[in-house]
């Protein structure tokens, strides 16, 4: 199917399906308070549901009134509520939660489990908590805390470290808690699933004070992008061993979505400029190739060929990071025809094919997933649009008419029927109702520890709070090409911006987007301003290329294994699992670079002690 071709039926389904054929009925301050009430009972109605018919196993079969394991057999429900319990500000149940965890959670156990959702939703959940339970500042202190779910976070994180230990620094998919890696574990692993992980091990190393999270996962991202294409896309399937893409269809959507969502958000939580730098590039080049106003559809990753003129329910939290990045315009056009979706069937179904205009085949599910509803608030936070009530209170309806069941809220197996089915994500609880609680609270007038606590927060992509303290969030004051000062002759801080930069701030007025320090409305789309966040960002030096500014251009397309297993032979006995580097090419200017940027086995802490 040609661009020609693809974008008249793109027009075609967005003039069939535009969300904003449907007027705003208008939400008023009395029935945004009784949406708010009405998502705090949908978490209630879940949340004692798996209490009572299914804790301590992992998740809820909500028709059944029975429980299952779906992940490691260990409260996976519960670990994934915690911080919408204090959220919520319910101190009884939270701190009982947190009490019971602290005495009876082990990680000790023969089970193979996903290295991406064991740490989004356990060790996510564990580390929102324990920031919470600690803090007297966050008002829901427990006081009989000592620290315990940061210990088991900690052991569950050294449990999931030898799934590091491959040749690229990407990680394995799966490992076992007790044994490590299965020698016959597959080696072929998901983007996201090696470029998700970077938010929950950073914090973790910032409160433990031991750096080996934080690089294993750095170097996971990137040995990821150093095989981008030319195109500055990446696949969504790659081998570990090789450097291989498996898969080399590039999108927003699954199996790559939040590779995108981690970059910019590492960078608003630690404020390291590489991952900036990397989103600049990765976010572009998914504009320029990927996006057919509205929609996105997925393109080979060397050629930009259009592969699949489909729109998957993954996609929906794209409009949620253009809000954070800034660019406001499209992520409401992109939302009105995701929204459109939503509006046909009464929810999103996995895969809506944007040629037939039809559910793909195989693709009819509806898993409770909570990305629409996610943009939808960043959308009404950034712009204050009455519509974006509108469409949450239509999601409250759809939920509460087609998925809520004896004992929860279940699946969707059919949008078009309306099927359900006995099963409910831990995410239920983790996203869904949570952002349709904070949507409408902040229309009430918030009053919860998101909104008007002491930190900012960064969402992890488990709807996770993950607070900018000074120990997490503190950026590091090494001189780094890109977005520090570059040298004079006299030593003096001068700064510089190139012409292509300056073309680029011409062309495209985007200001980077700071609603988590403040609200705003801005419709409004550019590049990254120098000068834009908080004075880190002071500049660009000149002439400066990505491999110059970190070290990093494209792999080599060498035999990574055959290296991987000489240094295997001559490594040295190690207390800890070390990350192998990926082997990159390196210019002249790259002897400049700080020491962060050379060997990623390096276990020295930096003098300000942050890992």
């Amino acid at each position: 199917m040609g661009g020609t071709q693809i974008r008249s039926v793109l027009l075609l389904v967005l003039l069939s399906l535009a969300g904003y054929v449907y007027p705003a009925d208008g939400v008023f301050r009395e029935e945004a308070k009784q949406l708010r009430d009405e998502a705090r009972e949908m978490f209630y109605h879940a949340f004692n549901g798996y209490m009572d018919n299914a804790f301590p196993l992992d998740e809820l079969r909500p028709l059944s009134c029975a429980g299952e394991d779906t992940l490691g057999g260990y409260a996976l429900t519960l670990i994934d509520s915690l911080d919408t319990l204090a959220l919520l500000g319910d101190r009884q149940r939270f701190a009982t939660s947190v009490e019971w965890l602290g005495k009876n959670l082990r990680f000790d156990i023969n089970k193979t489990v996903s290295v991406f959702e064991t740490t989004i939703r356990v060790l996510g959940g564990l580390l929102s908590a324990h920031l919470i339970a600690s803090d007297y500042a966050t008002g829901m202190r427990v006081p009989s805390y000592d620290n315990q779910l940061l210990n088991l976070a900690e052991d569950l994180a050294r449990r999931l470290l030898p799934a590091f230990d491959t040749p690229t620094g990407i990680p394995f998919g799966s490992v076992n808690l007790l044994h490590g890696v299965d020698k016959h574990e597959s080696k072929i692993t998901s983007t996201a699933g090696g470029g998700t992980l970077t938010l929950e091990f950073g914090v973790l190393s910032r409160l433990t004070n031991d750096p080996i999270f934080e690089q294993v996962t750095k170097n996971a991202v990137r040995g990821l992008w150093a095989r981008r294409s030319k195109l500055n896309l990446v696949g969504a399937h790659i081998n570990v061993f090789t450097g291989e893409w498996t898969q080399k269809d590039a999108g927003i959507g699954t199996s790559i979505d939040s590779f995108y969502e981690y970059l910019l958000k590492a960078y608003l939580l630690f404020g390291h400029e590489e991952y900036l730098y990397i989103f600049q590039e990765a976010y572009a080049a998914a504009m320029h190739y990927l996006y057919h106003d509205p929609w996105y559809v997925e393109v080979n990753m060397d050629s930009a060929a259009i592969v699949w003129p489909l729109f998957n329910s993954l996609q929906a939290f794209w409009p949620g990071l253009q809000v954070l990045a800034g660019d406001i315009n499209p992520a409401i056009r992109t939302h009105a025809a995701f929204l459109s979706v939503w509006r046909r069937y009464g929810f999103t179904p996995e895969g809506f094919n944007l040629a037939s205009l039809s559910v793909q085949h195989g693709q009819k599910s509806y898993p409770l997933r909570p990305e629409l509803i996610e943009s939808t608030y960043w959308l009404y936070k950034a712009t204050r649009d009455p519509r974006y009530l509108d469409a949450g209170r239509d999601m409250i309806a759809s939920l509460q008419y087609g998925t809520r069941c004896p004992c929860g809220y279940c699946h969707i197996s059919d949008v078009e029927h309306h099927k359900q089915e006995d099963h409910m994500e831990s995410f239920f609880l983790a996203e869904t109702v949570k952002y349709l609680w904070l949507l409408f609270d902040l229309a009430v007038g918030p009053d919860n520890l998101v909104e008007n606590g002491p930190y900012k927060y960064v969402f992890s992509t488990e709807g996770h709070l993950l607070p900018a303290t000074p120990q997490i969030s503190l950026a590091r004051e090494h001189c780094l090409y890109y977005g520090a000062y570059c040298r004079s002759g006299d030593l003096r801080q001068t700064y510089f911006v190139p012409e292509s930069e300056k073309d680029k701030k011409e062309s495209n007025d985007t200001k980077f987007y700071d609603s988590w320090t403040k609200d705003t409305h801005s419709s409004d789309y550019t590049t990254f301003e120098p000068s834009a966040v908080s004075g880190s960002i002071k500049g660009f030096c000149p002439g400066l290329n990505h491999g110059q500014k970190f070290g990093l251009l494209y792999a080599h397309l060498t035999d990574e294994r055959h290296d991987y297993e000489t240094n295997q032979v001559q490594q040295k006995e190690s207390t800890t699992v070390q990350s192998h580097s990926v082997l990159v090419l390196r210019s002249q200017s790259s002897d400049h670079l700080v020491p962060e940027y050379g060997s990623d086995d390096s276990q020295t802490h930096e003098s300000d002690g942050t890992p």
